[in-house]
């Protein structure tokens, strides 16, 4: 069986999208997406339109497939959802029903019903959670960068809401950035030899959090997380010490080492940096550090398996100058 080819057309006359699907180009497939008589995009990353919104769904063969292309062009990854809503006259109501859909994970139709109530109920107190909510379904949706800039806009023109002063959308910005670093796949470089700054960013914004918010309910879920973001700036940090100590060249694994000592402790890696550490000073020739170095891991780590190495090492050393 042939791969399944997509291809897109858009009709600017009537305003209707459609995606041919064809397995084999002997019996094409094709999808009537959806036909829109607006064109004003609330938010593109959800595909949210204000107004006069009609979507057509004509499956001629293989609904299944077409569905599930469907989908994940539309959704780019997210879970599955149908859109549907039934808007209520008042904003509470349609409030409840946008949150209900959050957590049923419908992100279109939990963002129809946040952004209806930015538009008809501009002055309630619900339009104010429903742009808070907004970021919510975008963050759901993993559209990660988008949710990072709404809830940035939140606290900027609500610095004094209670989900700003509890530390909900800071915590969410960090959040944010994590949950979008990549992950290693075979087919790719592991994620400690790629560049780590957005791992950084994600560190450098849950460490605000926590500096800023001692009392928040999300201390504990942050904490968690900044141990695992932690652990992979160590990695990378331990995967360039190591290259560099390969390759002959000790002073940048001093300088990769002390780094990792100096900002992830704990993580795993503190005996085997300390022992590296100090042959790379012995390479260097600077010997009193790596006493230093060697000493302290007998002294913090006396049953760890680099202890017995250490004290042979610091015996072949020449004594102290005094």
């Amino acid at each position: 069986m042939g791969r399944a080819r997509a291809r897109y057309e858009q009709n600017r006359e009537s305003q209707t999208h459609t995606l041919h699907i064809s397995g084999n180009p002997a019996t094409p497939r094709w999808v009537e997406v959806v036909r829109v008589t607006s064109q004003e995009l609330i938010y593109p990353s959800l595909g949210v339109y204000e107004r006069n919104v009609s979507m057509i769904l004509k499956f001629s063969k293989a609904p299944i497939l077409a569905l599930a292309l469907l989908l994940g062009v539309a959704a780019c990854g997210a879970k599955a959802s149908t859109g549907a809503v039934d808007y209520s006259v008042s904003a509470q109501k349609n409030y409840e029903k946008g949150v209900k859909e959050l957590e049923a994970k419908d992100w279109v139709a939990s963002s129809k019903y946040f952004a209806f109530i930015k538009s008809r109920f501009p002055y309630s107190k619900y339009a104010v959670l429903a742009e808070l909510r907004l970021a919510d379904a975008e963050f759901g949706a993993e559209q990660y960068l988008e949710a990072v800039d709404s809830y940035r806009l939140f606290i900027k023109f609500h610095p004094t809401h209670e989900m700003v002063s509890n530390g909900y959308a800071t915590f969410k910005i960090g959040d944010s950035y994590f949950r979008q670093l990549s992950g290693d796949f075979w087919l790719f470089p592991p994620s400690y030899e790629k560049d780590q700054s957005s791992t950084e960013d994600a560190a450098n914004e849950l460490k605000s959090f926590l500096d800023k918010f001692p009392d928040s309910p999300y201390r504990t879920k942050a904490k968690e997380i900044l141990v695992t973001v932690g652990k992979r700036l160590a990695d990378h940090e331990w995967y360039v010490a190591r290259y560099y100590w390969d390759r002959g060249k000790p002073m940048g694994t001093v300088l990769r080492l002390r780094r990792l000592l100096e900002k992830y402790r704990g993580v795993g890696y503190d005996v085997e940096a300390l022992w590296l550490l100090g042959r790379a000073y012995v390479a260097v020739d600077m010997p009193d550090r790596a006493r230093l170095s060697w000493q302290e891991l007998v002294s913090k780590f006396p049953a760890s398996n680099r202890a017995g190495d250490a004290k042979d090492a610091l015996a072949s050393l020449t004594p102290a100058k005094r």
